[in-house]
């Protein structure tokens, strides 16, 4: 695919003036009914070549979207991104390309360009060189400005990159497309995950006079990346910079998905003691979180995260496996009224899934675990991938001590569950739950991974990429299990079954070494 060939200016041109036409005129927000983004759906390479043949014939970029039916964030984006007219009439100056997780050879595309997590979205040139990876995260209008930036640039990221890192002039376009790059969903291909706070601090400054909004991003991404400091170090002038941009609405609304998302993290570098500069940070967060809260500009899941945020922020000098954290009681009554506002008012099903799931989680966070639980099954019927649901609600029942009732919810979500990538990875959440809360039944937990063994052994994308890693967390559990060697029997047993699938690989691109190693305890030899 990476033929190394240049991108057709003409191709990236035209298409980024289709967008500028768009910007010009008042935004859109649904599309007709009618109208849907023709997306061309790959499970396999010989997709993939045809999409970017076409491409090429056509002088257009390709737009690769990597999903699943129940990934709440997918769905986020069918309902906010995918059918608004613009982005619509947009895919028609790109190829626009859908693989489906649970596809066949889904898995395998995967690891061809590098995606694990949903959703990836990943705009390439006609000749397969990346030019970004866009942000889910943001709000649509601002994903389309990045789709924009992308399109006009037109250089491979990695490119834009080595010129940034070595000192080298940058186009104000570049640094934008640098700033919004997905470096969450970068799966550490341009940097390793250890250095991106570095890397970032090293763009920041670099990127300093060229664009305002672009600097302060990459320096919130910075500092949201520093993992409670041990990346960047508390620094006065960059606590000066947050507190800036938590002041100003215009700034906090522009930058709404790292100050949601990262708060927490921002909050632990910029003030690693608990004491009044922390307190005081998180009350101008608090200010900030709760004006993108009310902001009706900005979709309900997005909403939601603000306040998301507000109850980490909560929470953040209480230990993590609390279960009733003393929050305000006005923040308590903040979270029953938004998750009950979204179940009364929210009827599309693709917003439901992103929005619902959500709520209950926070509901939890905020120790309402009963409410959670009654939002969740209030809304298993009206869900098109209700064991998503189901596992948290096996997952609400599992913190609170009720094992019975864990293990019902996790094996209902599993024999519910949906396609063979979804399957393998709701059966290794049971598997986990099984090893940990019913040890002593080993008929079940042997039964179980026979039946994932022999549901693996069936697609043939099985030990590539998420459901590899699916299968090698099964394998994990099982071992941890018999630590103790008291099962010996149920594992060789299972070792039999797993050596007649292994044996039937292919040995070229390491499927048959992922199979072989999945009950191989670490240090010993086949």
């Amino acid at each position: 695919m990476k033929l190394h060939l240049s991108t057709p200016r003409t191709a990236t041109a035209a298409a980024a003036l289709s967008l500028a036409a768009l910007f010009c005129q008042v935004p859109a927000v649904h599309a007709a009914a009618t109208a849907s983004v023709a997306w061309q759906a790959a499970n396999a390479d010989a997709d993939i070549e045809k999409a970017f043949a076409q491409a090429r014939s056509e002088k257009k970029p390709v737009l690769l979207y990597w999903g699943a039916k129940w990934c709440p964030p997918c769905n986020q984006l069918k309902a906010t991104l995918f059918n608004r007219q613009d982005f619509i009439e947009q895919t028609q100056a790109i190829v626009p390309v859908h693989i489906d997780g649970d596809a066949p050879g889904a898995q395998k595309l995967g690891l061809r360009f590098k995606v694990r997590g949903y959703p990836t979205m990943i705009l390439f040139s006609a000749d397969g060189r990346e030019i970004t990876r866009l942000p889910g995260e943001i709000d649509a209008p601002q994903v389309i400005k990045v789709l924009q930036l992308g399109l006009a640039g037109g250089r491979p990221v990695g490119d834009v990159l080595a010129d940034a890192k070595a000192g080298k002039q940058l186009s104000a376009n570049e640094w934008r497309l640098l700033g919004s790059y997905s470096w969450e969903t970068g799966e550490s291909q341009l940097v390793p995950a250890a250095e991106l706070p570095a890397l970032l601090a090293q763009l920041a400054a670099a990127s300093q006079g060229v664009d305002a909004e672009t600097t302060t991003r990459l320096w919130l991404k910075a500092l949201s990346a520093s993992n409670e400091g041990k990346g960047l170090k508390a620094d006065a002038k960059l606590a000066e910079l947050v507190r800036s941009v938590l002041a100003n609405p215009a700034e906090s609304r522009a930058q709404m998905d790292v100050l949601s998302n990262g708060a927490a993290d921002i909050v632990k570098t910029l003030t690693p003691e608990v004491g009044a500069a922390r307190a005081k940070l998180i009350g101008e967060f608090e200010v900030a979180l709760k004006r993108l809260e009310a902001d009706t500009s900005l979709s309900r899941a997005d909403r939601l995260g603000a306040l998301g945020a507000r109850i980490s922020l909560a929470r953040l000098d209480t230990p993590k496996a609390e279960l009733q954290p003393k929050l305000n009681a006005a923040l308590v009554k903040d979270v029953k009224a938004a998750a009950a506002k979204a179940d009364r008012e929210i009827t599309d099903g693709y917003e439901r899934q992103a929005v619902i799931s959500s709520a209950a989680h926070w509901l939890g966070q905020a120790g309402l675990w009963k409410d959670s639980d009654e939002l969740l099954k209030a809304s298993l019927a009206k869900s098109h991938s209700p064991y998503y649901l189901m596992s948290q609600l096996g997952g609400n029942a599992r913190k609170q001590g009720r094992k019975d009732e864990a293990l019902r919810w996790y094996e209902e979500s599993f024999n519910k569950s949906e396609g063979p990538a979804t399957r393998l990875q709701w059966g290794s959440g049971y598997m986990a739950a099984l090893t940990e809360l019913a040890p002593q039944d080993a008929a079940r937990i042997e039964k179980t991974a026979a039946q994932l063994f022999s549901e693996a052994a069936q697609d043939k994308g099985s030990f590539y990429e998420r459901s590899a890693r699916s299968l090698q967390n099964v394998g994990s559990a099982l071992l941890k299990w018999n630590a103790d060697g008291k099962h010996d029997v149920n594992i060789a047993r299972l070792k039999t079954q797993l050596d007649g699938i292994c044996s039937k690989l292919d040995t070229a691109d390491k499927q048959r070494a992922t199979c072989e190693g999945l009950l191989k305890a670490p240090g010993k030899k086949a």
